[in-house]
């Protein structure tokens, strides 16, 4: 292959905003040597432009989903039913992939994409030869209910039709992806943990200047759809002598909630929130302690930044939050807190107490998914078709 090659990753991003930038940091990757390929983000939520990219990628937003608490879905911004937002992004993806012609396509997550939306465009993909990968985040939810998931959806069968590969951005000695899901009954695709991706690599992790002010407890929501109840408790939370709170609301949170809270928090000057930034590392290496829901990137960062962490997990719809921080608190990387125990006193404990130094997570976990990736991408892309 004479010029650089092309890959196009999807992200459906109905919940959050964990997908994108774990997927914008893979592009990053990708983008450099030795592979240094062009790069397609084919995201679903409009914060997908706000993530500053370098020069070979570039990214196309979809009209976005809202994946309610009850795990069914409605246009986030748009008034038109969701089958018909469903066909407006499937015929977008079918055609930017059909454009753009990747050698690679890496389908974040879910096989067949956020509503089948991807049935079309996997089917034309695989048509023309390009090679597709699967990439998944270590946890998705109870096996069970996964099961119960992918048997509906036909995942596994989706996977051995059209799949070359699934990707897991996990350790197995951490948890057992491959097992859990059963991936490991797939004949003829390659199943390989990457390890995960360091979000370290980045390039935006200078201290913020707050580092020169007094020591902030930072409360961490996500993209802050689901994160009101923690907010709340961690406002009304009694700081150690001379701290200050920040709270990063994320981009997601309803208006509703916003407006209450900043009068929660106009009878408490310590504490002060933070609208949405695309860049959260700085923030995050400057706090003395940190108290954060448990999504994939923001365990990650936290741990990778080897900070003083309590883990308040999101318990529904999925079990995913839980699973990760309650293995990680028998890891000994990190505290948890069942959401059912949340309340001011027990995290104006947690900040007050003395807490033992914790073991350094790269010691216990693969970190090095980016370089793994980069390779798997190149053996791939260059793989003979049979």
């Amino acid at each position: 292959m004479n010029q650089a090659p092309r890959i196009a990753l999807y992200s459906h991003d109905t919940m959050g905003l964990g997908h994108i930038r774990r997927t914008s940091l893979l592009a990053r990757a990708l983008s450099q040597p030795p592979l240094a390929a062009t790069v397609l983000l084919i995201s679903g939520i409009r914060e997908s432009g706000a993530y500053p990219l370098p020069p070979g990628i570039d990214s196309l937003t979809l009209p976005a989903y809202h994946k309610q608490t009850d795990g069914h879905y409605r246009a986030r911004h748009l008034n038109i039913p969701i089958a018909d937002l469903t066909a407006l992004r499937s015929h977008t993806i079918a055609a930017a992939l059909d454009a753009f012609a990747p050698d690679l396509l890496i389908v974040d997550n879910v096989a067949r994409g956020a509503q089948n939306e991807l049935d079309a465009a996997l089917a034309a993909q695989r048509a023309r030869g390009c090679r597709i990968a699967l990439g998944l985040r270590d946890i998705i939810d109870e096996p069970a209910t996964v099961a119960r998931q992918w048997d509906k959806l036909a995942t596994l069968d989706t996977i051995r039709r059209y799949y070359d590969a699934v990707w897991i951005y996990g350790d197995p000695r951490y948890y057992n992806t491959a097992a859990a899901y059963h991936l490991d009954t797939l004949d003829n695709t390659t199943i390989t943990y990457l390890g995960y991706p360091d979000p370290l690599t980045r390039q935006e992790t200078s201290p913020s200047g707050e580092q020169n002010q007094a020591p902030y407890a930072l409360c961490l929501l996500g993209g802050g759809q689901d994160g009101y109840t923690l907010a709340e408790t961690f406002a009304r939370t009694r700081l150690p002598d001379g701290w200050r709170g920040i709270i990063l609301t994320g981009a997601m949170m309803p208006a509703a909630e916003r407006a209450h809270l900043a009068e929660l928090l106009a009878q408490n000057p310590a504490c002060e929130t933070r609208d949405f930034t695309p860049e959260p590392l700085a923030l995050m290496q400057g706090a003395a302690a940190i108290i954060s829901m448990a999504g994939y990137n923001t365990t990650l960062e936290t741990l990778a930044l080897h900070k003083r962490t309590l883990l308040v997990p999101r318990i529904r719809p999925r079990q995913e939050q839980w699973l990760r921080a309650s293995r990680l608190a028998e890891m000994g990387l990190a505290a948890c807190l069942h959401p059912d125990e949340l309340n001011p006193d027990t995290l104006a404990a947690w900040l007050a107490a003395d807490h033992p130094p914790l073991p350094d997570a790269r010691d216990h976990l693969d970190y090095h998914g980016l370089a793994n990736l980069v390779q798997a991408a190149i053996t791939l892309i260059h793989k003979e078709t049979p």
